[in-house]
């Protein structure tokens, strides 16, 4: 991605038009979505919230999430909403900072593992998306592309990471496709 791709994410284009606000990232595993998401957020002049939605549950998981703090770098606020995502953005939303939420297939996981109901957790989740007062980031999975798991369980998460995709996106200003760390915009409709 170039430079000026992500300093349009925070500036007014060559025709005036309002800066997009809320921009959703999908794609497979090691697609370069995180990386793609973490330039465009990377980009704002002001305070940058990293919102993880990981717990560590083994020793896999710690160094996934060791490699995404290094990639990082500093001057990132991280904060942990394994469960209450949107409580998370409209608490820490502001203004004259940047939110990266990664990634919400995960956070399903989440609500789906602990017994939560996950249709109202996203609703509020767009909700909170749609009244954000600062620019937010959202990485989520795009696992509808592979067979059709062989399990039931699977098979209800395929599911629902489908539909949770669907609404982030039409609550989102922006949805971009990130494909071998090719990034293809779907959606851009910035705010007037």
């Amino acid at each position: 991605m170039a430079a000026s791709d992500a300093r349009a994410f925070h500036r007014a284009d060559s025709a005036g038009q309002a800066v997009t606000r809320s921009l959703l990232v999908l794609g497979g595993a090691r697609s370069g979505k995180s990386a793609y998401a973490e330039s465009r957020a990377q980009a704002h002049a002001g305070e940058k919230i990293y919102i993880a939605t990981a717990e560590i549950t083994d020793a896999e998981m710690a160094e996934r999430i060791r490699h995404h703090r290094e990639r990082r770098g500093g001057g990132w606020r991280t904060l942990e909403a394994p469960l209450d995502l949107p409580e998370a953005l409209r608490q820490h939303d502001a203004a004259n900072c940047v939110i990266l939420i990664d990634c919400v297939t995960v956070w399903i996981n989440n609500l789906m593992f602990h017994e939560r109901a996950v249709d109202p957790a996203v609703a509020d989740l767009c909700a909170a998306l749609k009244g954000a007062k600062g620019h937010v980031v959202i990485v989520s999975n795009e696992v509808g592309f592979g067979i059709v798991p062989e399990n039931a369980l699977a098979r209800r998460f395929r599911d629902l990471a489908g539909r949770v995709n669907q609404a982030i996106a039409a609550a989102a200003e922006e949805v971009v496709l990130v494909v071998a760390g090719l990034p293809l915009t779907m959606k851009k409709s910035p705010r007037g």
